[in-house]
């Protein structure tokens, strides 16, 4: 069946595109764009006032399938995408088994097919168990269509064996995803070193955990000639290792979760709600503003969420035993929009491209255009819409969050998966 939004601002970063227009969809393909299209017998849904965008490109979740499905699974992770106006999400391996050969790749591939809601792209371990140990059956999966390698969740503390990682990777053209963290001097932290860990009483984790082995890694990126993109940036300095590597000409990029755009360390409440439990951490207001800096200049180019469920059990506990992360896939696109499209960062052309476009073009997919001919990823969204945010109202397993009863702007009011309807308020 076909579908036609009439009246809608098409934005579309490929082709610079900013126009009230129709869109029509055949099939799973736009077929037309004009300012005033016609179909018989086609669904038409009115997106007068509203941006039509491509769909929207997580390059970070966690949906905890195989093996921790009390927290999300392969089906309730994409309802929630679908509701956030994702359409294609980038899968984590730090699962149970870990996702470390083939095998693992093709269940969770095979299952978000079964599932139909949102395009589930797996990325592989870079070692065997995630332990940093020995290098996963890297090319078995890249065959299997692993669109990215990670350790994510901890890095590669062996620079050589992360080496030959990056060697595979460059071979093979697809990018590292890389969780940039030294694990020997987190030193028992759980939230952002300074006046507040001491004032809380809290074991602090400071930027140079961070920072050190994003150095490290963007080094090894231009030696190995490899795609990098740092995961979850959170410091200052993050975003100036980035902007001397694309002066080099190294291939590196970074993303910004909106947590990290949105909060800072000051406005943790107490050491009781874990709900501001987040690795990398809650960082300093100064640096908060260095990465909506580093977004608006271009240095930073992608918005990930992070998203990483766990049980209200999990995340009753206080901040030195709850586990880390929050989820996200429901509450970004409104936070974006009202952070930094409304606060004066990005335009709305800037936010699709940093929630679609340039995530397609790292990861190298045909996804994040709507132009005729391009398989139908769609979100429709409107930005006058206010409310605040409840996690009674999310479509997920989990609730961990960190912004109840938190006033937005815009929201997702339809979702379209290669021409189907996903999510429709």
């Amino acid at each position: 069946m076909a579908i036609l939004i009439k009246n809608g601002t098409i934005l579309n970063p490929a082709t610079s595109t900013n126009e009230v227009l129709d869109l029509l969809i055949e099939g799973d393909t736009i077929s037309k764009m004009a300012p005033s299209i016609t179909a018989a017998d086609a669904t038409v849904i009115d997106a007068t006032g509203c941006y039509v965008a491509p769909g929207l490109i997580d390059m970070h979740v966690h949906f905890r399938d195989p093996g921790q499905t009390a927290k999300e699974d392969i089906e309730t992770g994409s309802r929630a995408a679908a509701h956030g106006g994702y359409t294609t999400v980038c899968a984590m391996p730090n699962t149970n088994p870990v996702v470390d050969c083939p095998e693992v790749v093709k269940y969770v591939h095979d299952k978000a097919k079964q599932v139909g809601l949102c395009n589930v792209l797996q990325v592989g371990a870079m070692t065997h168990g995630m332990k940093g140990e020995e290098l996963s059956d890297l090319e078995g999966m890249i065959e299997a269509g692993i669109p990215a390698m990670s350790e994510d969740g901890k890095s590669v503390m062996n620079t050589n064996l992360f080496r030959e990682a990056l060697r595979v990777a460059a071979a093979h053209h697809i990018p590292v995803l890389s969780h940039c963290e030294d694990i020997n001097l987190v030193d028992g932290g759980v939230m952002n070193a300074g006046p507040k860990a001491e004032a809380l009483g809290i074991r602090g984790i400071s930027n140079a955990v961070e920072n050190i082995i994003e150095a490290r890694d963007i080094m090894v990126a231009e030696e190995t000639g490899a795609t990098l993109h740092l995961c979850h940036c959170s410091t200052k300095e993050s975003v100036e290792l980035i902007r001397d590597g694309k002066t080099k000409g190294i291939k590196v990029s970074g993303e910004v979760c909106p947590h990290h755009f949105t909060l800072c360390e000051d406005d943790i409440p107490s050491a009781a709600d874990s709900n501001y439990k987040m690795n990398p951490p809650l960082r300093t207001a100064e640096d908060r503003e260095a990465l909506r800096r580093g977004l608006a200049d271009g240095i930073l180019e992608v918005i990930s969420t992070d998203h990483a469920p766990h049980t209200a059990e999990e995340k009753s506990r206080d901040f030195t035993k709850a586990p880390f992360g929050i989820v996200g896939v429901e509450t970004a696109a409104a936070l974006t929009y009202t952070e930094l499209v409304l606060g004066g960062y990005l335009t709305p052309m800037q936010m699709f491209a940093k929630m679609s476009y340039n995530p397609a073009r790292i990861l190298d997919i045909d996804r994040g255009d709507i132009s005729v001919g391009k398989v139908a990823d769609v979100v429709i969204f409107d930005p006058r819409e206010t409310y605040e945010i409840h996690a009674s109202d999310f479509h997920g397993k989990s609730r961990n969050m960190p912004y109840e009863g938190r006033p937005v702007q815009g929201t997702v009011v339809t979702t379209i998966l290669a021409g189907k309807i996903t999510y429709k308020r």
